[in-house]
């Protein structure tokens, strides 16, 4: 995946972690596309299946952003790195909420998605501490 990161590496929890949430991220946002493509009565579609593909983008990048913190030899890079897990954390946790206002049979699953965030957000206060 990266040239830069030696493949007998032990990933961390997080790392772990972040590869559980874009799995569960990705099959939820299917059941919300299955619900949301459609056009509306007035011929416009939904604005919320685009949330749907944000979360799998958001989860998506969360890992390589790990793997490029733990990489660097810098402290300033490795917090640059850092911020921006933070930030996408942030961002999948809006979106998260932003669809479970949704008229989607998908939201019911939210929950369980949102209950991984915290576990993250939990492994990521250590994980910050330890870079």
């Amino acid at each position: 995946m990266y040239p830069n990161v030696p493949k007998n590496l032990n990933y961390s929890p997080l790392y772990q972690k972040a590869q559980e949430i874009f799995k569960i991220s990705r099959s939820i946002s299917h059941y919300f596309v299955d619900d949301l493509c459609y056009l509306q009565p007035n011929g416009k579609e939904d604005p919320n299946v685009y949330f749907s593909g944000d979360i799998v983008q958001q989860s998506n990048s969360l890992a390589p952003e790990i793997l490029k913190a733990e990489s660097q030899t810098f402290s300033e890079e490795k917090h640059k790195y850092a911020a921006s897990v933070n930030r996408l954390t942030n961002l999948l946790y809006k979106n998260c909420e932003r669809l479970e206002k949704t008229h989607s049979n998908g939201k019911d699953y939210m929950p369980i998605l949102r209950k991984e965030l915290k576990i993250f957000r939990k492994l990521q206060r250590t994980w910050m501490l330890t870079l």
